[in-house]
């Protein structure tokens, strides 16, 4: 059997829907001829990201369980019966050979409905605590790729394939772009760079941190990369702009992430999966600070995976501004443990991860 029609279901999130992205490139990579659709839930950030990427992507009306308003949780079973009839439909009119699962609520209804037509369906986690949807799932599964070892716990073992993240192939060669970097965003070449990135929404916590502590920042000697988020990049400017010694750039958003990376002797971060992937791939120190109310607290997980390895330095939300600033400049000054750090991180990269999960989806149909 050649595949020629692929579903691709999930997202919700940048680290749901960029690795799925990456999927579908890798696809049409390995077979120009594949015909691939996404299914995600409506109003959620796919709908926007994935047409962008040049690719078809229909909307199902389901929603996420809310914890903290269980009122609003009412018409849940109503939009997930909804969305598995719709997905029904989508599995008759597009018919497809496989489904491939990369978590969040669209993926769910339209697994099922895939399996239940008895068309292969594989699974992609991303985190080192696997999601609700795919552990329901894992069973009815061809493979499953993982990004983390150590997933027994959640999925049969003989399905499990540990081949990492999916990310943007810009990130995977960082050689040579030190000095673009440090012309593109104004810095200079001999002073140590902290990169502090909290996702396009920004983190307030560690925003919070490099606000209350910027007076030490500025009187060490480093620079600073600061993504905000579009709600705190006017005060961190202003912030910033009261210290002229302070050499930095800051801005809601970094679309050269690569050069940013090229850039940074350590990044300060939460712990999503694909922040997780690309400082691992990007073999840079880090300074985690898992966002507390992620589903499941995955977050804690993943930064708990690196610290395990030596590969990242671990601090609690609660303790950002007491704690996260200190440990940066501390550790800054210590090259030779920034490399060590680094370097374990690098070992946890996997930069054939899409080439590889489309590879081994395509033999086992092939």
């Amino acid at each position: 059997m050649s595949i020629q029609r692929v579903i691709i279901s999930g997202g919700g999130t940048g680290g749901h829907i960029y690795p799925a992205i990456a999927i579908a490139n890798a696809l049409q990579e390995q077979n120009p001829t594949i015909e691939i659709l996404f299914v995600g839930a409506e109003g959620k950030m796919e709908m926007e990201k994935v047409p962008k990427a040049g690719y078809q992507i229909i909307g199902l009306p389901i929603v996420g369980i809310n914890r903290s308003n269980p009122l609003k949780n009412l018409l849940f079973p109503f939009k997930l019966a909804s969305s598995f009839n719709k997905a029904m439909q989508i599995i008759k009119d597009f018919n497809p050979d496989i489904a491939i699962g990369v978590g969040g609520y669209a993926s769910g209804p339209l697994l099922l409905a895939a399996s239940l037509k008895n068309i292969p369906i594989f699974i992609q986690e991303q985190n080192s605590f696997a999601g609700i949807t795919n552990k329901f799932l894992a069973k009815k599964a061809k493979k499953i790729f993982v990004a983390y070892p150590n997933m027994e716990r959640f999925f049969p073992k003989e399905k499990i394939n540990w081949l990492g993240n999916p990310v943007r192939k810009d990130l995977i060669q960082l050689d040579g772009k030190k000095e673009k970097a440090v012309d593109l965003f104004k810095l200079s070449a001999n002073k140590p760079c902290l990169l502090v990135i909290g996702g396009s929404q920004g983190a307030r916590s560690i925003n919070k941190a490099i606000a209350e502590n910027i007076s030490k920042i500025a009187s060490s000697n480093i620079q600073l990369i600061w993504q905000t988020g579009v709600g705190f990049e006017k005060e961190a400017k202003e912030i910033v702009n009261k210290h002229p010694n302070l050499e930095a750039y800051v801005s809601a958003f970094i679309y050269e992430m690569d050069l940013a990376y090229a850039a940074a002797d350590l990044v300060c971060s939460r712990a999503g999966a694909l922040s997780v992937s690309e400082i691992c791939l990007a073999g840079k120190p880090s300074i985690l600070v898992p966002f507390p109310a992620a589903a499941e607290d995955h977050q804690t997980e993943n930064a708990r995976s690196l610290e395990k390895e030596g590969a990242a330095i671990l601090v609690k939300d609660s303790e950002a501004s007491l704690k996260m600033v200190d440990e940066a400049l501390k550790i800054m000054q210590q090259p030779e443990n920034l490399q060590k750090i680094g370097f374990a991180a690098k070992k946890l990269g996997k930069p054939m991860a899409s080439t590889e999960i489309a590879q081994q989806i395509l033999q086992s149909i092939n």
